[in-house]
């Protein structure tokens, strides 16, 4: 019962902290960083055109703010690990801001270059290992359900950067209707809060669960002002900031590959894109009428709205699906 107390105050604290923060921040990014649609898009989102971006801040600064009043009240323990997992939430928020920013003071949708992205996404990755296996963690994969127990040796630290730089740009990626990133974001996140107070052998993971919750709670309140018609867009400040710290939380609680589950929207539409690449390079020719594929959807005739509910479910069923697989089996 103490749990279920804990996390409904967790969620409580970040979603009124969120939705009164969102009163302030909405209207001055509407007078500060507004985004230009790009024109390749369905003519359902030239409406859009001139909607205030970096909308991650109504999201990340109420969690710290939320983070920081537990522990100042005592509900919350400060953990090593908690420290990794704020700091890549902080500092791939950073590069998505630096990103956003760029786009914003150019009056276009060019921001960082892409090797500018992934230069930043890749070396916050590496200072996320140093600090990491400074804190004793060992160099192995654990497959708890089957019972797999896997030493990588080197290669865990391309493994990481990999899990980290690939989960901050698939949440990116999916990152392009009004409500699907933040939605999905939601039930991955409560998917690995109950996941993270299960890892019982991991220091510090109930304090990263009660982390979680604050930013679903977080999250739900940002999800008042974005869902359609969205009164403001995460930009990469938020969308980056997301892949990795779920990414983080994977790792250190050691559910890695429970990931892949909890994020199979988020590996669906990068797949999509990377095939679509492919086979335009390779063979000149589309395999979707559009990427990522939400886009490919559009283009169909599907309505936006039905879209995001259509991958609200598929994301709802494979949280539901990881809980049971990292926790129950």
């Amino acid at each position: 019962m103490l749990v279920i107390t804990k996390a409904m105050l967790a969620m409580m604290i970040g979603f009124i902290i969120a939705v009164i923060f969102g009163l302030i921040a909405v209207p001055l990014l509407k007078k500060l960083a507004h985004q230009k649609v790009s024109t390749y898009l369905e003519k359902s989102h030239h409406d859009k055109d001139g909607t205030p971006t970096m909308g991650g801040i109504i999201f990340i600064i109420p969690t710290i703010t939320a983070i920081i009043i537990l522990l100042l009240m005592g509900k919350v323990e400060f953990s090593y690990n908690l420290l990794i997992v704020i700091f890549v939430f902080l500092a791939y928020a950073a590069l998505g801001f630096i990103d956003d920013f760029l786009i914003i003071k150019r009056h276009n949708n060019v921001g960082l270059t892409e090797f500018q992205k992934l230069a930043g996404q890749l070396f916050i990755a590496l200072v996320f290992f140093a600090i990491y296996m400074r804190g004793g963690a060992e160099p192995v994969l654990d497959i708890y359900t089957l019972g797999i127990r896997i030493d990588m040796g080197w290669f865990y630290g391309v493994f990481l950067l990999f899990v980290l730089v690939a989960s901050s740009n698939a949440v990116n990626i999916t990152d392009g209707l009004d409500g699907l990133a933040g939605g999905l974001s939601v039930m991955a996140f409560l998917a690995f809060a109950l996941i993270s107070w299960n890892s019982s052998a991991i220091a510090g993971t109930e304090d990263i669960a009660i982390f979680c919750f604050v930013l679903v709670g977080s999250l739900l309140g940002f999800l008042v002002y974005n869902t359609h018609p969205a009164k403001v867009f995460m930009g990469d400040t938020g969308s980056l900031s997301l892949g990795a710290t779920l990414a983080s939380v994977a790792i250190i609680s050691q559910h890695e590959i429970t990931l892949l589950v909890v994020a199979g929207v988020f590996i669906f539409e990068t797949l999509v894109c990377i095939i679509q690449i492919i086979s335009m390079v390779y063979f000149h020719r589309k395999v979707f009428l559009m990427t990522p594929f939400h886009h490919h959807l559009e283009k169909l005739g599907w309505d936006e709205r039905d879209i995001v509910k259509f991958f609200w479910v598929i994301g709802l069923i494979l949280s539901m699906s990881a809980i049971i697989f990292g926790v129950w089996i």
